[in-house]
């Protein structure tokens, strides 16, 4: 393998041209350790410069890229063994799969391998240690290679919000009501008279996600497999005008009692996992805890942290369960793309990328 400048790792992005490969491309521009040296995309836009095949959405424009011809989506063609995956879920199980057995390491926001026995599905600072299922994955399939997995981009808040309240009180059951971006929904998303003064009150297959992930994440690796927590889950999606920003209200029930104060403490103190701290896309503290009762709010805090902090307030006594509160989270960062480059900043930091040794980093 090709060692990319100033010795970092030559990485390739497969759905470069929609929003979420954009948004890959937006956050590794200058990543001490990563280096975006190969696009691929479609059959459309394959063998096209970069600058031709896309709408470029939001924010600079990497111009060392605009030449890069587009390659197409082959494990023949795309030379990089460190893989990030904003493909449709129309088209990634496969094609993640073929890059997996040709020794790729696949960090994936597709939701086709989630729930995937041996596939982990991490967010870092909550459930690192689920990385390790890897091993698994590579004994079962005969793989070089392995795909890992971030959650979907409304259960990301969630997970945050709730692990040091599941460490501390046991979470029993949770109402979650979410309103969704815009952004959520790719580019170029809903249409402007559908969604403008309106809300809409159902997102295709959203609700159905979020129950198994959320439980996958928060639930323990025991003798090589992944044990879910028990949390029974009730989700209303909603999609609401607003660009960037995943806002979810929950109610929470514990299995030891606890009140708005011990709540709030518990977040408070939260950093997450060790492994975490210092990387560059790990943010500190990952939950922010907003005094203020009207917030978070989108507009206000979708950039805490570089957009990878969740933010956390409104936190108050429930008259039918325990609490409530609200978490926010920037959806197309944490939620997608800087999950996934998080994800792998903590495998590198482990030894498990390709050219990287542990403690490298």
């Amino acid at each position: 393998m090709s060692v990319g400048s100033e010795g970092r790792i030559p990485v390739a992005v497969l759905g470069a041209t929609g929003a979420v490969g954009q948004t890959f491309i937006r956050l590794l521009e200058g990543h001490p350790f990563l280096e975006v040296s190969e696009l691929a995309a479609s059959e459309r836009s394959a063998g096209r410069l970069y600058r031709e095949a896309m709408s470029w959405h939001e924010g600079k424009l990497p111009e060392h890229l605009m030449d890069l011809t587009v390659l197409p989506c082959d494990p023949g063609a795309v030379k990089s063994k460190v893989v990030f995956s904003a493909l449709d879920s129309s088209v990634a199980g496969s094609v993640e799969q073929a890059f997996a057995r040709a020794g790729a390491v696949v960090l994936s926001n597709a939701k086709n391998h989630r729930m995937d026995a041996d596939v982990p599905l991490v967010i870092p600072e909550v459930n690192a240690d689920h990385l390790m299922l890897i091993d698994r994955q590579k004994e079962a399939r005969g793989w070089e290679g392995a795909i890992i997995t971030n959650s979907n981009c409304a259960v990301a808040p969630m997970t945050m919000a709730l692990a040091p309240l599941h460490a501390a009180f046991g979470v029993r059951q949770a109402v979650m009501v979410t309103l969704q971006a815009i952004s959520g929904a790719g580019y170029p998303g809903v249409p402007s008279l559908d969604i403008l003064g309106n809300v809409i009150p159902h997102i295709p297959g959203e609700e159905e996600k979020i129950e198994p992930e959320l439980n996958k994440m928060l639930g323990e690796l025991e003798a090589g497999q992944v044990v879910n927590a028990p949390i029974i889950v009730s989700t209303h999606c909603n999609r609401v005008p607003v660009q960037h920003g995943h806002t979810v209200c929950m109610t929470l029930g514990f299995e030891s009692s606890a009140g708005p104060e011990e709540v709030l403490e518990a977040m408070s103190e939260w950093q997450g996992h060790s492994i975490c701290k210092g990387l560059p896309s790990a943010p500190s503290p990952p939950l922010v805890v907003r005094p203020e009762v009207n917030r978070p709010q989108a507009r206000k805090d979708v950039d805490e942290g570089a957009g990878m902090a969740v933010v956390v307030g409104r936190v108050r006594s429930d008259p039918l369960m325990d609490v409530s509160l609200t978490a926010m989270a920037h959806n197309t960062v944490r939620g997608a793309a800087g999950g996934s480059i998080l994800n792998a900043e903590v495998l590198g930091r482990m030894g498990r990328l390709p050219g990287v040794t542990e403690g490298a980093w």
